[in-house]
């Protein structure tokens, strides 16, 4: 064990923010610290620093254990090179370097006891230098730096130049280079492109020391922990396990505590009833057994009602259905000067299909939704938009709401024809109650204005979805609300996204914006892993080699499986009409599944109906109405064997997509 939290209490003024905190990290153990925003993580990790004092209990660090913290504010101002900055951690094995050198230029004019002692001196510091990787460490101030998305070219650049992004990453990059034997990361993904989180999590995993992490990134969680330890309702709760088996694990815990809270409860119930019967008799006899029931019920041990938190509870559901053919883009083209984004690229998007687009920063997947939308112009290209379309847009920066209107304005303003009771329904299904209604949009955080966006959203009626950063400023739980209501929604989502464990929840396709070309992978951000090489060689030409596939945050050792050993490509690589073929096999797949389950749960529906009129005596006395539905009955029995059979292979070949 090289930390432990014991009974760490924390308020400011009279709110109480955490209560009774109690965990342990063991060497090399990598964990999670989760909760809803406002629940007390970046507290916790300052109070385990020394940065805050906590007002009960303890932390207790292993002896001679150093500890290194990141947190989501850098204020790093310097006048060195980003080189230079980093290079700077390493200043102690920089200096062990120097001596080493002036001692080998001095045992050249040595001899005798004198050489013999620098010998001993030059084999003591050769070694600890070893040891402590100095013959590398140029190599790893490089590495750390490529990895969190700096080019060679920028190793020049001034600290007191770069953005704050940029500087929160060289905060980080002089962290892993230190190498602490505790290492407490806030929100280290933040600043960074999905080739820098995969190499952070590769960095992370080989990490020696122990780790403890705050991130609202789900995937980066799932590949990184082994522990989470979620604050909710001010205590702290253990869970062995990566992200994912947190949820399913505190799903059970929560629906057995709720059991178990509902069974205590009917039991107190019918003690209580019985106690009140008891006394109602009034004897002496009947008044002993009401009093002994009572102590009986006073030394129950009470669990307490289980705490749910406030949820974002929505739904969207198109006005009406659109046409089959949702979208599509010809030739699309943009460039800002000399910048060119994109150029010549095509795609199409079909009613029902939930697509993401990704890409590294900076390579105009934002432009490309503002194209989509009208917003921007581009510089070549079509855009077609299908029967009967209607768009819905959630802009990341918010810009179409208006700060100087308050929410409630905001809402019936934009719906005129809704009255006082129905915004102010709306408004409370997304947290927003009382006078909160009132408050001026340019009050609210980035959370509360996506939350605003989200309402006004809901009430378009729209059939197709474009959505920009649309987990941005949400918290775990309603980041998890809202893969459902996509899930469940019946229209068509475009969406631009860097939330990978959203992605891989909710997209059926994936467009990856590489190269200034769109690149298409039929499947969620899982497939897009495991295909990512092969497409890109197909239509990119990119070298298939072991540096090609780190710089694209992707274990050779895994990839290389893809293609055949003498470095051919595999035939597994499909074109792009290909793509679409298979695009259009899957989903002919799909509906035909959909349409056959439609039609047997009709069929079961009135199979059901005719028994319950085989019943009635007015049918069972009629022969000729019940030979009808005898007859209708045999018909149905067997349209239902056929379907149940076609059902079978379709479930069969849409598991094996």
């Amino acid at each position: 064990m090289v930390l432990s939290c014991n009974n760490i209490c924390k308020s400011f003024g009279t709110t109480e923010i955490l209560k009774d905190i109690r965990f342990h990290i063991n060497e090399r153990e990598k964990a999670a610290i989760v909760g809803i925003n406002g629940a007390g993580k970046s507290t916790l990790l300052k109070i385990i620093v020394g940065e805050l004092a906590a007002d009960e209990g303890t932390v207790t660090i292993a002896k001679s254990s150093t500890i290194g913290y990141l947190s989501q504010q850098q204020d790093l101002t310097s006048e060195n090179t980003i080189y230079d900055e980093m290079y700077g951690v390493k200043q102690e094995l920089t200096k062990l370097d120097q001596r080493i050198r002036s001692l080998e230029l001095m045992m050249q004019n040595a001899s005798g006891k004198e050489l013999d002692d620098m010998l001993n001196t030059y084999t003591r510091l050769t070694h600890e230098f070893e040891i402590q990787n100095g013959y590398a460490y140029k190599s790893e101030v490089v590495g750390i730096l490529k990895g969190l998305g700096f080019d060679e070219e920028d190793f020049d650049k001034k600290i007191n130049t770069l953005s704050g992004g940029q500087k929160t990453r060289i905060a980080l990059g002089k962290l892993l280079l230190s190498k602490p034997d505790i290492l407490l990361l806030d929100e280290p993904t933040n600043h960074l492109d999905l080739i820098s989180i995969s190499w952070l999590e590769t960095y992370l995993l080989n990490y020696s020391g122990a780790v403890i992490v705050v991130a609202h990134d789900r995937y980066f969680l799932d590949k990184v922990v082994t522990k989470v330890i979620e604050i909710d309702h001010k205590k702290a709760q253990t869970y062995l396990g990566n992200y994912s088996e947190y949820v399913r694990k505190k799903a059970i815990m929560q629906e057995n505590l709720i059991k178990a809270y509902n069974n205590q409860q009917q039991e107190i119930k019918r003690q209580e009833e019985i106690i009140a019967r008891f006394r109602a008799y009034g004897s002496e006899k009947s008044i002993r057994k009401a009093q002994s029931r009572e102590k009986m019920l006073e030394k129950i041990e009470r669990i307490e009602k289980p705490a749910g938190n406030a949820k974002i509870r929505f739904f969207l559901e198109p006005d009406i259905m659109s046409g089959n053919d949702v979208l599509s883009v010809e030739g699309l083209a943009k460039s800002y000067g000399s910048l060119e984004l994109f150029n010549d690229i095509s795609f199409e998007v079909k009613r029902g299909e939930k697509v993401a687009i990704i890409g590294n920063n900076g390579t105009g997947k934002t432009t490309l939704l503002k194209i989509i939308t009208g917003s921007v112009e581009p510089d070549a290209g079509k855009i077609r938009f299908g029967s009967k379309v209607s768009i819905g847009y959630y802009d990341q920066e918010m810009q179409q709401l208006n700060p100087e209107k308050t929410l409630f304005d905001e809402l019936q303003d934009a719906y005129p024809h809704l009255d006082n009771t129905t915004v102010r329904n709306i408004l409370a299904a997304f947290l927003f109650t009382n006078d909160d209604v009132f408050k001026k949009i340019r009050d609210l955080s980035g959370g509360e204005r996506g939350r605003v966006s989200f309402a006004k959203l809901m009430l378009t009626g729209a059939n197709f979805l474009i959505l920009d950063e649309p987990t941005n400023h949400l918290d775990l739980a309603s980041k998890e609300i809202l893969e459902d209501v996509i899930n469940s929604y019946t229209g068509t989502v475009l969406y631009v996204s860097h939330d990978r464990y959203f992605i891989n929840k909710t997209a059926t396709r994936i467009l990856d914006l590489a190269g200034k070309k769109l690149l298409n992978y039929i499947g969620n951000y899982d497939y897009y892993l495991e295909k990512k090489l092969d497409v890109e060689a197909a239509c990119l030409g990119k070298p298939l080699n072991e540096k090609s596939a780190e710089s694209r945050g992707l274990p050779w050792a895994s990839a290389k499986s893809q293609y055949a050993s003498d470095g051919e490509q595999t035939s597994s690589r499909l074109s792009w009409q290909k793509q679409k073929e298979e695009q259009a096999r899957i989903r002919k797949i799909k509906n035909d599944l959909k349409k056959t389950e439609d039609e047997i749960h009709a069929l079961e529906t009135r199979n059901e109906e005719i028994d319950s009129l085989l019943t009635q005596e007015e049918i069972y006395t009629n022969p000729d109405k019940l030979l009808e539905l005898h007859n209708e009955k045999s018909q149905i029995e067997k349209r239902l064997e056929e379907l149940l059979e076609k059902w079978e292979q379709l479930a069969a070949e849409e598991q094996g997509l």
